[in-house]
Parts: structure tokens; sequence; C-alpha cells
């Protein structure tokens, strides 16, 4: 968000635009990453853990999952987090692959958003590329931006870093004792994590990936408006 706020004062933005685009990452933390942890817990229900359910996670009210400083990365770099699910895997009747499934579903729950987005994106602009609509065209900046800010959710919560979701799939690829090596220096591995965001370092090559999945789905749902 701080490029977008930057492309404001410098003119680059309309105020309404602007104000579209804030609108858009109000509705991504309060709708698609509650949906991104309901995903966990409900994957992490259905295999045999009832550890969401009983800390009340099984839910998309937005009150059981934001975190604070998740939603503050969202705002700053437009890459965060939510609150994670917790879960026991000796819960699971095979642990290491239920585990992998459960970190798999919250982003791949981001990227079906991404698609649903970018699917009313491209019908915007095939009806305002006939009808001339400001409106319509506004409505296409509202989607595009919660379509991007999904594709940016997935990407940067398969990174192996707890508390994010890659951390999860590194326990189930990797031996016990490997795994809970690196957990001990998991607050440095936080404090890194977030340096390497604010100084652009890591933001830059998640940007590209980021691109390069944003243009490819918006691709496939831009389709069908071309066959009319």
């Amino acid at each position: 968000m701080i490029s977008e706020f930057l492309d404001f004062i410098r003119g680059d933005l309309s105020a309404l635009e602007f104000i579209l685009q804030l609108g858009a990452l109000c509705f991504v933390i309060f709708c698609a990453t509650p949906i991104h942890e309901f995903a966990h817990a409900l994957i992490a229900t259905k295999l045999g853990d009832d550890t969401p359910r009983s800390m009340g996670r099984l839910t998309i009210d937005p009150k059981a999952h934001i975190d604070p400083m998740g939603t503050l990365m969202l705002f700053l770099f437009g890459f965060g987090y939510a609150k994670p699910v917790q879960v026991r895997m000796r819960n699971f009747n095979k642990p290491k692959r239920d585990m992998a499934l459960v970190a798999l579903a919250g982003p791949v729950s981001n990227l079906i958003q991404s698609f649903v987005f970018f699917f009313f994106y491209s019908a915007c602009v095939a009806i305002a590329s006939r009808s001339g609509s400001e409106v319509v065209q506004y409505f296409g900046v509202f989607f595009l931006f919660a379509g991007s800010i999904n594709v940016n959710l997935a990407v940067f919560n398969l990174l192996p870093v707890p508390p994010l979701d890659g951390s999860r799939l590194a326990t189930a690829l990797l031996p016990s004792k490997y795994y809970f090596k690196i957990m001990q220096y998991e607050r440095y591995i936080q404090i890194g994590l977030f340096v390497l965001l604010f100084t652009g370092v890591l933001t830059t090559p998640l940007a590209l990936l980021s691109g390069l999945i944003r243009g490819l789905i918006l691709f496939v749902t831009s389709l069908p408006f071309g066959l009319f």
C-alpha cells in the first residue's frame, strides 16, 4: 500500500482510485484472510484434528483470525498473514501428508479467490470497453486490487518461515530433528523476515513471482470475454 500512497501523492493515482484500492485491502483483511484461516481449520478438522474447532477457529469471523502484525505488514508491504490456526499433528492419521494438506489449504483458498476477483475484473473490462462506463471501470479497479492482494498472500504464505504456511510444509518435508533445530531460531527468523521486507530485499522477488502468477490468472480469466 506504500507504493499506492506514493502514487497518490505524486498524482499518478486519483483520490477515488486510491480509496477503492484501500477499500479492497480492507475487504481482503476482513474477508479473504478469515477464509484463508478457515480453510486451514476446515481441512484440519476433516483430517481428524478437532483443535481448530475447540479453539474457535472453525469460523469466518474476522475477530478470530486477524493478527495485528500480519495486518500491519499487509498495509505497509502488500504481503502479510493472519493468526495461525493451531493444529496437532499427532491427531492426523498420516501426520506429514495431512500437515502438508492443511498448510496448502490457505494459499489455495487465496488463489481461488483471486480467480473469482480477476474474473469479475475481466468482466468489468469487457463491459467498460463497450459502454465506456466509469462506474464499471472503478469496480474493475477494486476487483483487480483485491485479486492481486490474494495472490500476494498465497505467495508470501508459502515462504518456509514461521508463522507462515510454508513453515508447516517444512514440517511435512524435513526430518523432525532438522525442523525443530530451525524452530529454535523462530523469533530471529521473524525479525529477519520483517527487515528483508522493510528494506525491499524480499519484496522485489516476491512481487516478481506474484506478478507472474497474477498475469497467468488474468490471462485465463479473460479468455471467456475474448470470445465475444
